[in-house]
């Protein structure tokens, strides 16, 4: 008896990623053939998993439908290779091989998260790639998760392609930590391989840059100590200081926003002007100008005082302003009867700095005749210890009883002048309303009595006329003529 093999291809899609290199040991596994002693018209069915992972076992089956004799069924590998040999004494039974697959489509292992940049470190607006990357595995499907929450295609802020995660225009609130999870399924069998944690950080554009200066005095010479600053943003940022745009000095903050440039002064002497330049990898900003030049405290002071009161006209505190005529660091001080007031040398006095185009603001609170006496203001230059006091003239401020009381009488007044007001106001109210009220029935009376005048005269004018039929023939013209003049002297009297 001739024995021709008979084979039946079973064969898996093509996998376009980095696991092609399984692919042929996989088509060969399913490609299996069969040979039958018998006649060569007869094909046999084979039946059988056409992917499975490694290590695994797989039942394959083959049969010869109609066949009643015994049967040689050999299992066949790349056309060429023999697998198994299973023989069934009859025909119409089936042949089964189990088999523990060596090569074939492996489960995905060792996925890791990369970066586009790397490190993963950009700037709010900037655009941002993740990457899930398994070292094998096929036909996978990938999980993304951002602080332990599961990232799904309607999560505002990321687009999912593929094993890749974008962010176009990332935020502020997308800093933090991010893992996938790479997972295929085999026979109903799922695996899953989970990366570590990874960490994206993004940075925060800085503000505008803002500059100030103040002056110390080092022996016999001056110093400006310029300050360079950001009120937000992410370090590092480099300042410079520029003069009449050109760069004088240049540091680089690494954890804070703020620079700081000793550069020498002299009192009295325009500079130049001053800017401060802010720098990272996407920024390039400049301060407002500032004009370098120490001005000494003017020997003009003055003193001016404001009374406050509350809504109900009470007398409740007592500003004074001390102003200065020129100085660009002034230091103030208060005397209170020429003595030197300090912030605590009384709890109802305590003065609040403020200290707003070359003034300073004292607030008296909680008024009392003891707070009645002179009040002076000083200033000086703020980086000469021992300089030499500017002082204003002496002021009098005077609580009394007398006018803390006036104040309450004072309101007093008020309130009844309000009460006055209101209790007139409605009077000529009712007195417009009563007016109104009688003009109107005048004007209903005069209607009426005209309408019943109408009445009457429209009584008088009516003409009846009683003649014989040879004088209503005679008179036919006569009639028609008297009638048509009845008629418009009654219209007439209507107009």
């Amino acid at each position: 008896m001739q024995k021709e093999p008979c084979q039946r291809y079973i064969h898996s899609p093509v996998m376009k990623n980095r696991h092609n290199l399984y692919l042929l040991p996989i088509l060969a596994l399913a490609s299996l053939p069969v040979t039958i002693g018998e006649s060569g018209s007869l094909r046999p069915v084979l039946s059988g998993p056409d992917r499975a992972y490694l290590n695994t076992r797989v039942v394959f089956q083959c049969s010869a439908p109609s066949l009643s004799s015994k049967v040689v069924y050999r299992l066949i590998k790349d056309r060429r290779f023999l697998v198994a040999t299973e023989v069934i004494d009859k025909g119409d039974q089936t042949a089964t091989f189990l088999l523990k697959v060596k090569v074939a489509s492996a489960p995905p292992s060792n996925t890791r998260v990369t970066s586009e940049p790397s490190p993963p470190v950009a700037y709010e607006g900037s655009r941002i790639v993740l990457s899930c990357d398994a070292e094998r595995g096929s036909n996978l499907k990938y999980i993304w998760h951002f602080n332990k929450k599961e990232i799904t295609s309607s999560t505002s802020g990321f687009i999912i392609a593929g094993n890749k995660l974008v962010m176009e225009k990332v935020t502020l609130d997308q800093e933090g930590n991010y893992n996938c999870i790479a997972w295929s399924v085999v026979q109903d069998i799922s695996r899953y391989s989970t990366s570590a944690g990874f960490k994206v950080t993004v940075k925060a554009k800085i503000s505008k840059p803002e500059i100030s200066i103040s002056v110390f005095k080092d022996g016999d010479n001056y110093h400006g100590n310029v300050t360079c600053w950001s009120s937000k943003g992410s370090p590092p940022v480099n300042f410079s200081l520029l003069l009449d745009d050109k760069e004088v000095r240049s540091a680089t903050a690494a954890e804070s926003l703020a620079a700081w440039f000793d550069i020498p002064v002299v009192i009295g002497l325009n500079m130049g002007e001053a800017q401060c330049r802010g720098r990272t990898e996407v920024q390039d900003l400049k301060s407002e100008p500032l004009t370098l030049e120490v001005v000494p405290v003017g020997a003009d002071v003055r003193v001016e005082v404001d009374y406050l009161y509350t809504a109900d006209a009470k007398l409740t505190a007592a500003k004074l302003s001390c102003h200065i005529s020129r100085g660009t660091f002034p230091c103030f001080s208060w005397l209170f009867n020429d003595s030197v007031l300090l912030p605590e040398s009384r709890e109802e006095l305590q003065p609040q700095t403020v200290l707003s185009h070359q003034k300073q603001v004292l607030f008296l609170s909680q008024l009392s005749p003891e707070d009645s006496g002179f009040y002076r203001c000083r200033a000086r230059d703020s980086y000469e210890d021992s300089g030499l006091w500017a002082e204003s003239a002496a002021v009098l401020v005077q609580i009394t009883e007398e006018i803390l009381n006036s104040t309450a009488q004072a309101s007093s007044c008020t309130e009844l002048l309000q009460t006055y007001f209101a209790e007139v106001i409605t009077l000529v109210f009712c007195c417009f309303f009563l007016l109104m009220l009688a003009v109107a029935s005048a004007c209903v009376y005069k209607m009426s009595d005209r309408s019943q005048a109408l009445t009457n005269v429209s009584a008088a004018n009516t003409i009846s006329f009683h003649l014989s039929e040879p004088e209503s023939q005679l008179m036919g013209l006569q009639t028609n003529t008297l009638a048509c003049e009845v008629q418009n002297q009654t219209v007439e009297i209507r107009v």
